[in-house]
């Protein structure tokens, strides 16, 4: 048997592939993947791997989906890159690091960051305070004796008033049933029910909901305990992350891009999808470049896009299946501000995540880990500085430049160096992860076996969120038809699916 495993979790659980369906192969099959994020790019990778034919369909000009990045001319005359904001590649991304893989086996693109600091905006005339990682052990239980010993918003005293029962529920998580045992519960309620310190919530919400670019109000108590879960009470991997050494198009998605035309895949960038429809010969894809008919389809897009093809597709699916696509909801927009600043500012560190300081939610130094950035760095003397606010409620011109003013209180030198160039971007496609109940939301299957989902937004049953639950709905959608088509899939693996509690009791 292998002891091989993803990362250093000796308990992330292998998910074996189904076996084909005897009786089943089609060599010759065809499959359209609508939408070249990282789920679409997932699923043409697992399906191009076992000798489907693959069209895949991007209406942007880049691939990466809501983690692209695209060229732009800066008033010096030199190119920059922009992008829709930080993501922070975690360790316990097993799925997507190993689609990454494809493309740079050792993941050499990938650099670790060596903090993952927060900073609680100062109160009654105080300073700021500040909590690290860097210093926390990564593997349960030790990392939270360490970070209680450790942390200045997250005391022993505190854990005094912490309603225990409910703490303990924290250690005997059961993935899916979690999920629905929290069913129109949310990220606040939770804490709520703890009685988590207040000093300390920001921990929580900040760095779990508000990820999400959801108002914890709205969020799911379900995820927040599987986020939980996920990065510090449930698994060994820790809190600390990697960033792509360069903007996630020279990185991650070009490279992968060429890797998929070398299987064959028909890669068609800056082409959107208009409709599907049911014919004798398969699924008819009519696009802004043609039409292409498939065997089967993946439709691996936003919120609102997946719905609107679903609405002109009368034929997609029973009324109940539509009625639970329709339902699907979007988060709050989220605001990204970017400046090529006039001067060098190492002070700065490569990440900050921020409470408390408005619509800010954090700040991060591109050319402390970008390599064009860093290169505009040495040329110019300057720095290339963003700023990230999540469910905003305002999206005007005047956050913007709140999102700055919060951002000079953090680090004032910011508020003394000239500006040369800046980008200012709102989006609001995140899917909106609420509190309805969990069995409700879509799933990779869809009442047509021709046609699945994937996309951060279909509910997957092991504790993966984000950036991650998009790679394993993609790997998992490809599976599903390599099933039909009667060809092997491909084995996943999430982080431990119960608790530290669960573990041992099981294997009493």
């Amino acid at each position: 048997m292998s002891t091989w495993r993803p990362g250093r979790d000796r308990h992330a659980v292998r998910h074996p592939a189904s076996p084909p369906v005897r009786g089943t192969t089609t060599p010759d099959s065809t499959v359209v993947v609508v939408g070249g994020g990282i789920a679409g790019l997932a699923a043409a990778t697992g399906l191009a791997e076992r000798g489907v034919r693959v069209v895949l369909l991007e209406a942007c000009e880049t691939l990466g989906g809501r983690v692209r990045a695209w060229p732009l001319d800066l008033p010096d005359g030199q190119r920059g890159t922009m992008s829709r904001g930080f993501h922070a590649f975690f360790r316990q991304y097993y799925n997507l690091r190993a689609l990454l893989r494809r493309a740079d086996p050792d993941l050499s693109r990938l650099v670790p960051v060596a903090d993952y600091p927060l900073q609680l905006a100062p109160s009654a005339g105080g300073p700021p305070v500040v909590d690290s990682f860097a210093a926390v052990p990564r593997t349960p239980p030790w990392n939270l004796v360490g970070f209680v010993a450790k942390s200045p918003t997250f005391s022993v005293r505190d854990l005094s008033g912490v309603d225990v029962k409910e703490a303990l529920g924290l250690l005997t998580v059961a993935f899916p049933r979690t999920y629905t045992d929290l069913d129109g519960v949310s990220a606040a309620e939770a804490l709520d029910r703890l009685n988590f310190p207040h000093s300390a919530r920001h921990l929580a919400l900040e760095v779990f909901a508000r990820s999400f670019f959801a108002d914890p109000r709205e969020f799911s108590a379900g995820e927040l305990v599987a986020m939980f879960h996920t990065y510090f009470v449930g698994s060994a991997e820790g809190l600390l992350f990697d960033v792509p050494s360069d903007d996630y198009d020279t990185a991650l998605w070009a490279p992968l891009g060429q890797y998929l035309a070398h299987l064959g895949v028909e890669v068609r960038t800056s082409t959107r999808a208009l409709g599907l429809t049911d014919t004798a010969d398969g699924v008819e894809v009519a696009t802004t470049s043609g039409t292409v008919t498939a065997d089967a389809v993946v439709l691996a897009l936003d919120t609102r896009a997946l719905q609107s093809l679903v609405a002109d597709a009368a034929w997609l699916g029973d009324p109940d299946w539509r009625d639970r696509v329709h339902a699907l909801g979007s988060a709050p927009p989220f605001g990204v501000g970017r400046r090529w600043y006039g001067g060098c500012l190492p002070a700065l560190g490569a990440f900050l995540g921020t409470s408390g300081y408005g619509p800010l939610d954090n700040v991060s130094r591109l050319d402390a880990f970008e390599d064009g950035a860093a290169r505009w760095s040495a040329q110019t003397g300057g720095s290339v500085v963003e700023v990230h606010g999540y469910a905003l409620t305002d999206t005007s011109p005047g956050t913007r430049d709140r999102l700055w003013h919060e951002a000079a209180r953090v680090h004032p030198v910011l508020g003394r160096t000239p500006v040369v160039a800046e980008q200012w971007l709102v989006a609001d496609d995140c899917p909106l992860v609420d509190t309805s109940p969990w069995e409700r939301r879509p799933t990779v299957r869809t009442p047509d076996p021709r046609v699945v989902l994937a996309g951060d937004l279909v509910r997957c049953d092991w504790p993966v969120a984000l950036m991650e639950r998009a790679a394993t709905t993609g790997w998992q959608a490809a599976n599903e038809l390599l099933s039909g088509f009667g060809k092997r899939g491909h084995d996943l693996w999430s982080p431990p699916l119960e608790g530290l509690l669960g573990r041992r009791s099981s294997r009493a």
